[in-house]
């Protein structure tokens, strides 16, 4: 009896010991990522990378760490903007929850604006606040391509991987950006009124404000109007912000006086500048429903509409609300991601499981594994890119 008790001691601790082993072996692997992140290689012959410039306001803080992870990859620049309403707490909070993603921790791709502006709708702060962040991304980083606005309340409907590969047969100095020249009722109502934005000179924040008198439309230029959700080149926003032309800074200086100058300063810059005007794709690569008549912004989206979006051949859509059951949909059967876990793609090299996240090993960034998203895309692309083509003499009509 003794020696059976003796025996069976002996295979409970082995089995406790090869239990505790086998814990250790996956604590440690989910807690210690490769310590060096591979290479990022940038240029002609690798995928091309984006920018990516988010922004929300007070207790946005969760939103914005979410719609992070559904679109990082070490390969992109990312830069976070809580706007001056959100309290320093939240803003601190945002910069742990970053540097708490070991990825993020080793390739430092991802920065969060410390000394915030105010994040308004309605005044010249839009632009400004973008063209600041456009200007820190030319600075901090010489190797991306494009750069893309999201808000906290956008969501990608495709991978990082499949934006990539459609991207890397796409001319790198084109710029989707939906415009039009048929001002319509927008030239009574957005461009003659001279507004005020006081966000530009005072530290509280304040409404605009507008002129008794309106101001005629411009000869100097023609004014062009569309979408605030743009993915511009590198190329076209060097212009802007280095401007060796006069051109971006006179029309900014007329767009500081305009009630809605993120729908019109960019479309209005490049379809006035012979360099730039024929590499505009006019599409802005949304999928958004509007109301009828259209408000200033879309409708929400919900599980109603998720065949239709996610079948949409758009890259990101918009708008949702604070959680959604939509983008829980998003992440199981289009990103298959897990909560608080960044989008796996070709670079995630971890095993998927409940305790470990896949992304916190990584293998050759640069290589792409697009899932069946990609072909949508390619689609829409594809037939801007036919618009393109036909009416190559001037794509700014």
């Amino acid at each position: 009896m003794g020696a059976e008790k003796k025996w069976l001691l002996t295979l409970f601790t082995a089995a406790f010991i090869s239990l505790m082993l086998l814990l250790m072996s996956s604590i440690s692997s989910f807690s210690s990522p490769k310590t060096f992140p591979s290479l990022v290689h940038h240029g002609s012959h690798y995928p091309p990378s984006f920018a990516y410039f988010i922004s929300g306001g007070d207790k946005d803080k969760d939103r914005i760490l979410r719609l992070l992870l559904a679109i990082y990859h070490p390969r992109n620049r990312y830069l976070l903007h809580l706007g001056r309403d959100a309290k320093d707490e939240e803003r601190q909070a945002l910069v742990t929850g970053v540097r708490s993603v070991p990825s993020i921790r080793a390739f430092g791709n991802v920065d969060v604006v410390g000394k915030a502006d105010w994040v308004t709708y309605l005044g010249s702060s839009n632009v400004a606040i973008t063209l600041r962040a456009a200007a820190i991304m030319l600075k901090l980083d010489g190797g991306w391509n494009w750069f893309i606005t999201l808000s906290a309340s956008d969501y990608p409907l495709i991978t990082q991987d499949d934006l990539s590969h459609v991207f890397s047969s796409v001319r790198r100095d084109l710029n989707f950006i939906d415009h039009t020249s048929d001002l319509g009722w927008k030239k009574g109502d957005r461009f003659q009124p001279i507004s005020v934005d006081p966000g530009l000179y005072l530290a509280r924040r304040s409404q605009i404000f507008q002129a008794t008198q309106n101001r005629p439309t411009p000869d100097a230029f023609k004014l062009f109007t569309g979408s605030p959700w743009v993915v511009l080149s590198r190329s076209f926003l060097e212009f802007c912000i280095f401007g060796w032309d006069n051109l971006p800074r006179m029309l900014l200086m007329y767009f500081t006086n305009v009630k809605l100058p993120q729908e019109g300063y960019f479309h209005s810059v490049i379809c006035n500048a012979p360099e730039f005007r024929n590499t505009t794709v006019n599409g802005d690569l949304r999928y958004m429903i509007w109301d009828d008549p259209p408000k200033m912004e879309p409708l929400f989206l919900n599980a109603s509409v998720y065949v239709q979006m996610a079948g949409s051949g758009a890259a990101f859509a918009r708008q949702f609300e604070v959680d959604n059951h939509v983008l829980d949909m998003i992440d199981d059967k289009i990103l298959r991601r897990g909560r608080n876990r960044a989008t796996p793609g070709a670079w995630c090299t971890g095993r998927k499981s409940w305790w470990m996240d896949p992304c916190s090993q990584w293998g050759d960034v640069n290589i792409l594994k697009p899932g069946p998203q990609a072909k949508k895309l390619e689609g829409s692309i594809s037939s801007l890119l036919d618009d393109l083509t036909s009416s190559q003499t001037n794509q700014c009509q």
